[in-house]
């Protein structure tokens, strides 16, 4: 259990520095904003094509991957179906309530769970790809869409990829990968330099964010809140355990890393992306508190019960 104890301890840790910062009022009233802004505009992109450029896309199509993928989109779907047809948001709520129900944690995280637990982190490699590449630029397109003025046209959704900075380096990143190159260190250093700021970066931002917090205060997000940390520590591993084991056949050890990954609380970044476009914010920090802590315990629950 030493991997779970040392992941989590990594996030708070980090998360109290910010907290600490933002109540003395180090940086400024504006650093969470600004700091949220550099972590999408500049590390993430970095982190992204650096590691994306560098991948080898074989052999990562696993049984355990399509677990983890369907139950992230089943409860992405129940999440948006609630959200619409029964408490009416906004496609901008509505988007990053997904979010907070199913983009797990899976490089702050998952790197260490997968190191300790596991004891393999390649099996977190697939799940980044797929946030990377799909979710991540499938949620952004649409957050794009809802915070814009009017109904897009069909030349303004196409020219989406080319404004999101995110979407740019990972295609950039996958092909560079796609052609075999591998590029020399002095070229991929710089993005690793910067790349490596993203995730510190990004739990400072959530931890600055949290001075005034009340993750379990009511709210008219409050339903929205308590379903995303319901779905994301409880629904989303049940899925992938059952999805993993009846309808793919998995056991052992990769049925494990089905659902462990699929356990991992919403990841920070959900946090960042609620940031840059203004919407549903407290949902996203709320969720991304309140299923760490539940996480937690239900990952050390999943380990013991099929480790």
């Amino acid at each position: 259990m030493r991997g779970v104890i040392t992941g989590f301890a990594v996030i708070w840790v980090i998360a109290a520095v910010g907290y600490l910062i933002s109540r003395h009022g180090v940086l400024g009233s504006g650093a969470p904003g600004v700091l949220a802004r550099l972590v999408f505009f500049v590390a993430t992109p970095a982190l992204l094509f650096a590691t994306l450029a560098t991948s080898t896309l074989r052999d990562l199509l696993t049984r355990a991957l399509a677990a983890f993928v369907l139950s992230t989109l089943a409860v992405a779907a129940i999440h948006i179906l609630l959200s619409r047809l029964v408490w009416r948001r906004t496609l901008g709520e509505t988007t990053i309530g997904a979010l907070a129900a199913s983009y797990v944690n899976a490089g702050n995280l998952g790197l260490p769970i997968a190191a300790y637990v596991l004891g393999d982190v390649s099996v977190v490699a697939p799940i980044l790809l797929f946030q990377m590449m799909l979710a991540a630029p499938t949620a952004l397109a649409v957050l794009d869409v809802a915070t814009g003025q009017g109904r897009p046209s069909v030349r303004q959704l196409a020219m989406l990829p080319a404004r999101n900075p995110v979407m740019l380096a990972s295609v950039a990143g996958i092909g560079v990968a796609a052609t075999g190159w591998h590029p020399p260190e002095a070229v991929l250093q710089p993005f690793t330099l910067l790349g490596a700021a993203a995730v510190p970066a990004a739990l400072l931002a959530f931890g600055m964010s949290l001075p005034g917090s009340r993750p379990l205060r009511p709210g008219p997000d409050a339903p929205d809140r308590y379903l995303a940390v319901f779905l994301k520590v409880l629904v989303q591993p049940a899925f992938a355990y059952l999805i993993g084991r009846y309808a793919l056949g998995l056991e052992g050890q990769a049925l494990l890393a089905a659902v462990v990954t699929s356990a991992l609380p919403t990841a920070q970044n959900v946090f960042v992306f609620a940031t840059r476009y203004r919407r549903a914010e407290s949902l996203a920090r709320d969720s991304v508190m309140l299923s760490t802590i539940a996480a937690a315990v239900a990952i050390v629950a999943i380990a013991a019960w099929l480790g």
